[in-house]
């Protein structure tokens, strides 16, 4: 089957290599992101779905909007039979989707109807979800509400940050994207409507909901933490600086349970607190530093108990 292939971050890399590897499936072209600036020199940078592409000699065309009059003609000129979509950044316009002959199957990275929108692993995460998983669907207007091809679950471990669970589901995602795309071919799969019942959102992520709410109680504050690493990042402030910390680990406080915010400074630790018990830092990236132990942080920065993070 000839497919063209949208996606743009490294989460969408193992669908593209799956699809490239398949002897049943020819990708014909390659849609991402425009290249964007990044490091010191803020030099432009390919994404990782393009330099994939890049290397397997894929064309790749990165329209900044797919509206744009040259993206039809250039799907046109590809004749694709069907188009697949994976984290690529962007709504595929109305005037695109019925172009490909079986239309565009879109992995998703939640059980749907559950987690619709932009960060569905960050939301499930937050929300406290044992379970979550991957779809594949058929696009349609709506934002993920098309039907279902199928449907893989995963357990959310206790310390999976989005980082740890997106890893695993890239991976599964994959094989159950290529195995859509297969049954697709052969005529075996059909996709079913989905529940009306269940529905929830998952909007895009800024870096104001990954601050840090220390007068929430610890739970809360473990479950932030971890559905913002590594991106955008966790943060709070000392002094006005702002500073990023990894997973944090509630603890039962040693004598008096301190006020939200608050650290507790020992030799080898450093707590904070919330609005129930405190919780134990793992590292700390202050601006223009790397990532240490919060120890190291505490005992560099001249830190005493009492001093307060906002």
């Amino acid at each position: 089957m000839r497919v063209v292939f949208a996606g743009t971050p490294e989460v969408a890399v193992p669908s593209l290599q799956l699809l490239l590897d398949s002897p049943q499936h020819e990708v014909v072209g390659v849609i991402s992101r425009p290249d964007a600036a990044a490091g010191r020199g803020r030099s432009l940078v390919r994404s990782p779905v393009a330099a994939l592409a890049d290397e397997h000699e894929i064309e790749v065309i990165t329209p900044r909007r797919l509206r744009d009059p040259g993206v039809l003609d250039r799907l046109r000129a590809w004749h694709p039979d069907c188009g697949a979509v994976v984290a690529y950044g962007g709504l595929v316009p109305p005037g695109l989707l019925e172009l490909p002959t079986h239309g565009w199957v879109n992995l998703h990275f939640s059980v749907l109807p559950a987690w619709r929108g932009a960060a569905p692993v960050q939301a499930a995460i937050a929300a406290g979800d044992d379970v979550t998983g991957a779809t594949t669907f058929r696009l349609e207007e709506g934002l993920d509400t098309g039907p279902v091809y199928g449907v893989i679950t995963e357990t959310i471990a206790a310390t999976d940050t989005s980082g740890d669970l997106l890893g695993r589901l890239s991976k599964a995602g994959a094989q159950l994207l290529r195995d859509t795309l297969d049954g697709i071919e052969d005529g075996s799969l059909t996709p079913v409507s989905q529940s009306a019942a269940g529905v929830s959102h998952a909007p895009k992520v800024d870096v104001e909901d990954a601050r840090v709410r220390w007068d929430l109680p610890a739970h809360i504050v473990e479950r932030t933490i971890r559905a913002h690493t590594p991106a955008p990042g966790a943060w709070t402030t000392l002094d006005d600086a702002r500073i990023k910390i990894g997973p944090v680990t509630p603890v039962e406080p040693v004598g008096d349970t301190p006020p939200p915010g608050s650290l507790v400074v020992a030799k080898k630790s450093v707590d904070v607190g919330t609005s129930t018990v405190p919780v134990r830092l793992s590292w700390v990236q202050p601006p223009g530093k790397k990532a240490m132990a919060a120890a190291d942080w505490a005992r560099g920065a001249r830190l005493d108990d009492g001093t307060t993070v906002q």
